[in-house]
């Protein structure tokens, strides 16, 4: 495996990959050590948990030029996402210990009524590169505390940083027979999918998640999806703050290069703000620094992945074949590395890829729409329903029009954020089932019902 820098193009280093028969033998050393685990008391559990988050504080500077160099994050957006990581960690170390309790719901005379959650087993957690620790813990972190153990595979985007989460958590106290690290690529992913695994944990494309929902679906184990959007942001006229809600856009569309499954990826404006908002939302984007990811004060660093420049500029060769207009940007940078100019496009319709097809990249298309019930009904036009966005300035307003859309997220006033406390999913192509919040928690367990009748000698 070449690990290649996406900023320079230049070979970080040479790793050896898993194979079919690694993976076997990494998966034989976790089933034999995750029944100890499981008996371990959770206040042990939890506390490895902890010492892991501490480790990812004091090694900060290291684990954050590690992903910029092998992802393209640029330098500060990579400390802000190990800084949310720990966040979310703090969340289940606090709260894990409570909603994995075994709960009595009835207690009558003679009779207890309970229900006790005991882990899945061995699972697998087949993980992103966009934000490999924010997505990471959102499975691997939950499974541990209630008693799995976890076969972890990193993006091969992410392999160095997949394999320091694996040495951290080993030297936070995690067993090496409870939680191992598989590298490589689609033929690794498949040797895990067919491993008599006890769930599968995916996040990526609604393509491969697809696959491997169909692949594992005989086993009749959890499977569990966060996939893609194609996440809407609507403007209503009854908006104070044109300016201010188009810089919040423009930051909830670009940051991390696009590449965010709840980045904003299409917007509509009520055509009585129409102008104002892409003024402001124009320039906002066009003093984007865009850079190398080490640089102070970058904010658009190279794509992850060098493919992805063919299927923007696709996007846009399509959109204005179709009649949209350039704004700024719309080409691959003219310098060394996968970067692609920040790109806004208007004169836009739901007949283009650009408001259709998932981009994930530095690209968006802005369409004007005529009231509410226009924008309700192109917010609902998609295949996909993660987030929405509505920026007004009633929150009355707001959940009316959110309340017509299909997503797992809404949002009023804010976009491309995830809250530990509140469940994260996906409806339609966007995938199913729930982490974080107390959901997320109970996700990695099984119920067993308790009917505990006391017998007496009359």
């Amino acid at each position: 495996m070449d690990i290649i820098n996406p900023a320079t193009e230049a070979l970080i280093t040479t790793l050896e990959g898993d194979t079919a028969a690694s993976a076997q033998k990494k998966y034989e050393q976790v089933r034999q050590g995750q029944p100890a685990w499981s008996q371990t008391p959770i206040t042990e559990r939890i506390a490895t948990i902890a010492r892991f988050s501490e480790l990812l504080k004091n090694q900060a500077d290291e684990l954050a030029a590690t992903l910029t160099q092998e992802m393209g994050k640029p330098l500060n957006q990579a400390h802000n996402e190990l800084n949310g990581a720990r966040g979310r960690i703090q969340y289940f170390v606090e709260n894990s210990e409570k909603w994995l309790a075994e709960e009595v719901v009835t207690e009558e005379e003679g009779l207890v009524e309970k229900i006790a959650y005991e882990p899945l087993g061995v699972i697998a957690n087949i993980s992103a590169w966009n934000y490999p620790y924010l997505v990471g813990v959102n499975v691997f972190v939950p499974a541990l505390i209630a008693g799995n153990a976890v076969l972890y595979k990193p993006s091969e985007y992410t392999t160095l940083t997949g394999l320091k989460i694996g040495e951290l958590l080993h030297q936070a106290g995690v067993p090496e027979n409870v939680f191992q690290v598989v590298v490589g690529g689609g033929k690794v992913g498949q040797a895990l999918l067919e491993l008599p695994l006890d769930g599968y944990f995916f996040t990526g494309s609604n393509r491969t998640g697809h696959y491997i929902y169909e692949t594992v679906a005989p086993k009749m184990v959890p499977c569990q999806m966060e996939l893609g959007g194609k996440d809407p942001l609507y403007v209503p006229n009854d908006n104070a703050n044109v300016a201010k809600t188009a810089q919040a856009a423009a930051e909830g569309a670009f940051y991390n290069n696009g590449q965010s499954c709840c980045a904003v990826e299409r917007v509509y404006v009520h055509q009585a703000i129409y102008d104002e908002f892409m003024e402001a939302f124009t320039q906002e984007v066009q003093q984007f620094k865009l850079g190398d990811p080490e640089e102070e004060g970058v904010f658009i660093g190279p794509l992850a992945r060098q493919e992805q420049i063919a299927v923007l500029e696709q996007q846009v060769q399509d959109a204005l074949d179709n009649g949209a207009r350039l704004l700024t940007g719309g080409k691959k940078a003219d310098r060394t590395g996968y970067y692609f100019e920040p790109t806004v496009l208007t004169n836009v319709n739901h007949q283009m890829q650009v408001m259709r097809e998932e981009s994930f990249g530095p690209i968006i298309g802005i369409q004007r729409v005529a009231d509410d019930e226009e924008a309700v009904a192109l917010m609902q036009d998609t295949d996909y329903g993660l987030t929405a966005a509505v920026y007004c300035d009633t929150q009355e307003k707001a959940k009316e029009i959110l309340a017509k859309i299909d997503s797992g997220t809404a949002y009023w006033n804010c976009c491309d954020r995830v809250s530990a406390t509140l469940p994260w999913s996906g409806r339609k192509k966007s995938g199913f089932g729930s982490t974080l919040s107390y959901q997320g928690i109970r996700t990695f367990t099984k119920p067993k019902a308790y009917h505990l009748r006391v017998m007496n000698n009359n």
